[in-house]
């Protein structure tokens, strides 16, 4: 922890200090890969706010110090609180951050009613739920994806919609409850058609901002598309007073046309930077011609211009580079899932429980190191779960588990937003009652045998739809699971009765009767291959047509770039390091240089240098491999493209870090695994060891492979006591007689 805590202050340090990267200069949306609909934001200070719906999962408050890279540092609803649902659509809707009198707030709505919680940091502890009493001076409730509005004069405001003929601004006093006061809007959106065709369809998630002396008020039609805007000089409920105008994106962009997001909407209120520009977050879905509408409306940033008659225009979020605000990212990395080694007490609050989950069901201390999932039920798995926005990664677990019946399955998945289709990579018991892996998806089942005791490996490669499992007993080798799924179903679903709200997830899960204890969860591993054509951000970088189901990254000019996030190089609990770095490309030019930058480019820490050649031709794709220096931990890896002249210097294809050989604790010297257990663990000088064979020897080895305590005993046992004197950390421990062996993590506690 604390050289991860280093190395973000040396990175935060040299941004701040020298003159900005030329990878933060601009950014392509979008910058909150995932659902997060419904979106707000909020400035406080030099550090800015912005959560929104969640429904079924707990929501999560994101920070940003750039706008541009985002984090998750808090959730606000525990996902224990009794009125919590659990079913796909439900849970919390809206949701906005305000600082107010020296306290941080956010708003809610669940059901038909609005809640607010409390904390003195953004960071929680947040305080249980408050229902806001419905004022008697409206006819209808206070509704669902509302926002905040806090005046020049400190007066605060909740904008209220509920139903498509109810818009409304409600005063709020110190305590959070409504004043009685109200700003009723009942004329903005009437009906034009009965029974139920109105103006402007819902008119929902009203936001309102000042500038320039005007009010500014503005709605989302409804979550198919189109925001529109209005502005008055005063804070009025009289229609004469409000000016209409029109469309707050500009819709008449040329490069609207081949956007790979469609109607934006859904708008947070537009926010004002010290240089005086002005910028929103909003939400958009995927086109449905690239198949990826099922991952959820994601977080967009664009800037917010005034004409000259005071008219907000919004950047259309057009494919294409925008130029970043000029605030300093602070060595926060890009927003997408990160690895996990579960060393905290706490659950970090990028994960999400599915749905109402009580807080037994869950520990990160009954077995320091490792996270215990328990079922809700015997019919309800429990799950903790991250957005799903990515197209390329590689899921990677490791599960301690003892099933008993061909109910009780843990491990990876992919769920749709539904929550009716999931594709699964478990650890789970046969009919015939012998302990197998199971890769499953929409009725079909791939099995095989588990020799390896109960602690599995198991790892997820998505390569855009296709999905592939495997599993290990140390994380290296791995074994294939029957073949390859295809997850269109999942990737391309869209409601259209608009009854289910988020988009896919992917996490752990445990389902049946038994505990399971995951040991980390890396999101995109070095080590398995990194597709070139899905960069979370660029610069000057293009992509072929879809062949063979993947495209190629090209269009690659000196000083274009290409950013791949949240690289899992390995940890003392993912003990790899880098040995190369190997590119397959291909040249019809002489070719030019990729250098591999960790966390930013120019400021950040070069690492490798790789001459890509001439192939004679752009569709002869060759290796090209060149050593990588030490790596350890999880980064933004940049990809600087080098060259000379105004020719195409090279595409790319796959990108793939290699580790170096195994170590002496590989599975290549494993001839039988067999169960062992060691009691306690984590332990101070004394253990008891059992084993399910017998063995007449222990060996205690560091993580590097060194031998450090052996013991041989006169009386072979399938059990004995040891006592020994080691330092705190982290070891591994074999027991064997011949070639029965069989390993265990031991972990000392002093």
């Amino acid at each position: 922890m604390l050289r991860l805590i280093t190395i973000v202050f040396v990175l935060a340090f040299t941004i701040i200090t020298n003159a900005q990267s030329p990878s933060f200069k601009t950014y392509m949306n979008p910058v909150i890969p995932g659902d997060h609909p419904d979106c707000t934001i909020n400035k406080v200070g030099n550090d800015f706010y912005t959560t929104g719906s969640s429904f079924n999962p707990t929501p999560v408050i994101y920070h940003s110090t750039d706008l541009v890279h985002w984090e998750a540092i808090s959730q606000p609803v525990s996902a224990s609180w009794s009125n919590y649902g659990d079913s796909p659509g439900g849970g919390c809707w809206g949701g906005h951050v305000v600082y107010y009198n020296d306290e941080y707030w956010d708003f809610f709505g669940l059901g038909s009613s609005m809640y607010f919680v409390k904390a003195k940091d953004p960071k929680g502890p947040w305080s249980d739920p408050v229902k806001l009493k419905n004022p008697t001076t409206i006819s209808y409730t206070l509704g669902r994806d509302n926002s905040i509005f806090i005046d020049d004069d400190n007066k605060w405001y909740l904008l209220v919609k509920n139903d498509p003929p109810n818009n409304g601004i409600v005063e709020l006093g110190n305590d959070g409850q409504p004043t009685g006061v109200v700003y009723d809007l009942n004329w903005l959106n009437p009906l034009i058609e009965a029974p139920d065709k109105y103006l402007y369809s819902w008119a929902e998630g009203p936001v309102m901002w000042k500038y320039a002396g005007y009010y500014f008020y503005s709605f989302a039609i409804n979550t198919a598309g189109g925001q529109k805007v209005m502005r008055s000089k005063t804070l009025t409920a009289d229609e004469s007073a409000w000016e209409f105008l029109g469309d707050l994106f500009n819709e008449s962009d040329p490069l609207k046309g081949g956007s790979l997001f469609i109607s934006p909407n859904h708008t947070s209120p537009a926010i004002m930077l010290n240089d005086s520009t002005s910028w929103v977050i909003h939400p958009v879905y995927m086109k449905d011609s690239y198949s990826w509408p099922g991952q959820g409306r994601q977080g967009l940033l664009n800037q917010v211009r005034y004409d000259a008659s005071l008219k907000p225009v919004a950047d259309y979020p057009i494919n294409q580079p925008f130029t970043a605000p000029k605030l300093s990212s602070s060595g926060i990395p890009w927003m997408v899932p990160k690895s996990d080694f579960f060393n905290s007490d706490k659950l970090h609050p990028e994960w999400s429980f599915l749905g109402y989950t009580a807080k037994t069901k869950t520990s990160l201390t009954d077995r320091p190191g490792w996270l215990r999932l328990s079922p809700k039920s015997s019919t309800k798995a429990n799950t903790i779960i991250k957005n799903d926005a990515e197209h390329n990664y590689s899921l990677i677990t490791c599960v301690d588990f003892k099933p008993t019946s061909t109910a009780d399955e843990a491990g990876l998945w992919i769920v749709r937003g539904d929550a009716t289709m999931y594709v699964k990579l478990c650890s789970t018991i046969n009919s015939d009652g012998k302990k197998g892996i199971s890769f499953s998806f929409n009725g079909t089942e791939y099995e095989a045998e588990n020799l390896l005791g109960d602690t599995t490996w198991l790892k997820i490669i998505r390569t855009n739809h296709l999905i592939s499992g495997y599993f290990s007993n140390n994380g290296f080798e791995w074994v294939k699971v029957g073949k390859d799924f295809t997850i269109t179903a999942i990737d391309s679903y869209k409601d259209g009765t608009f009854k289910v709200w988020e988009g896919t997830r992917q996490g752990l899960f445990v389902a049946g009767s038994k505990d399971a204890y995951f040991d980390l969860y890396i999101y995109r591993d070095a080590y398995s291959p990194i597709l070139a054509e899905c960069p979370a951000n660029q610069f000057g970088t293009g992509t072929s047509s879809l062949s063979q189901g993947i495209k190629i990254l090209k269009n690659i000019h000196p000083n274009d770039w290409a950013l791949y996030a949240g690289v899992e190089f390995g940890d003392s609990d993912y003990d790899f390091i880098p040995d190369s770095v190997e590119f397959t490309a291909s040249s019809a030019t002489s070719g030019g240089t990729i250098e591999v930058w960790l966390d930013s480019i120019d400021t950040g820490k070069k690492v490798a240098e790789c001459i890509i050649g001439n192939t004679e031709s752009t569709n002869r794709f060759q290796p090209f491999k060149t050593s990588v220096l030490p790596v350890s931990g999880n980064h933004d890896v940049y990809l600087k493209f080098v060259g000379n002249g105004t020719d195409e210097l090279f595409q790319l294809k796959w990108i793939n870090f290699i580790r170096k050989p195994n170590k002496p604790n590989s599975s290549s010297i494993i001839e039988r695994i067999e169960k062992v257990s060691i009691f306690p663990n984590p332990a101070k000088n004394k253990i008891s060891v059992k084993a399910d064979f017998i063995f007449d020897s222990v060996e205690i080895l560091d993580m590097n492979g060194k031998l450090v305590l052996c013991k041989s005993f006169k009386a072979p046992s399938k059990s004995s006591s040891l006592t020994f004197n080691l330092s705190k950390g982290i070891y591994l421990m074999k027991v064997g007689k011949g070639n029965q062996v069989a390993f265990s993590k031991l972990i000392i506690d002093e």
